[in-house]
């Protein structure tokens, strides 16, 4: 019995059994001008693999950097591009440093922290009310979300705003700048319901 537990392992899984077998066929063709058009009939095989990809710039490149890994660069041909050296395969990529910003609330995340600075270099207006509208409701939602609740009180939103700012934006500002349009849906609820009420009341006159 054939199993491919037995067989020889595969270096690019994604291109299946017979892609490498074509792979290690090419390279034991002992004409170049041959083995170039085995090489260049797999790049066309696997590129039919992977149409959706066909649009990307390097797409090309990538399919003859894949096909010298699977021949393990011992298909001696001339490539239409330059091809990764063996070194360059194993090289390990650079330690991607952890942020490691000192965040109050980390809830909030470190932007919110960037956007609050910027609003204590701005003066008093429209501009600066919208922003802290903007970022309290913004911090709502986080704060929502990472402590799986469905309701938060604003009072302490405004307050960890005022903490954040360091006393730049007090708690009855940020409460002051709340956008219009939040008060005005509160209160059309609330007329909704005094509605709904009242309908109750007579229907059951």
């Amino acid at each position: 019995m054939d199993y491919n537990a037995l067989r020889s392992r595969l270096i690019l899984p994604e291109y299946g059994r017979n892609i490498q077998m074509m792979v290690e066929y090419a390279k034991n063709i002992e004409d170049e001008q041959e083995r170039t058009r085995a090489a260049n009939a797999i790049i066309t095989i696997m590129g039919s693999m992977n149409p959706h990809l066909r649009d990307i710039n390097d797409f090309k490149h990538k399919l003859w950097d894949h096909l010298a890994i699977m021949s393990n660069f011992g298909l001696n041909i001339e490539t239409p591009y330059p091809l990764p050296s063996l070194e360059e395969l194993h090289e390990k990529p650079e330690i991607v440093p952890y942020p490691t910003h000192n965040i109050k609330y980390r809830h909030y995340g470190h932007i919110i922290e960037l956007m609050i600075d910027k609003i204590k270099t701005l003066e008093e207006g429209s501009e600066k009310e919208n922003l802290i509208a903007v970022i309290s409701n913004h911090m709502k939602k986080s704060y929502t979300t990472w402590n799986n609740k469905d309701l938060v009180n604003d009072e302490i939103i405004y307050k960890n705003m005022e903490e954040l700012s360091e006393g730049s934006i007090t708690a009855n500002g940020a409460k002051n700048s709340e956008p219009r349009e939040n008060s005005n849906r509160e209160k059309r609820k609330r007329t909704k319901r005094v509605e709904e009420v009242d309908y109750r009341k007579h229907k059951h006159r």
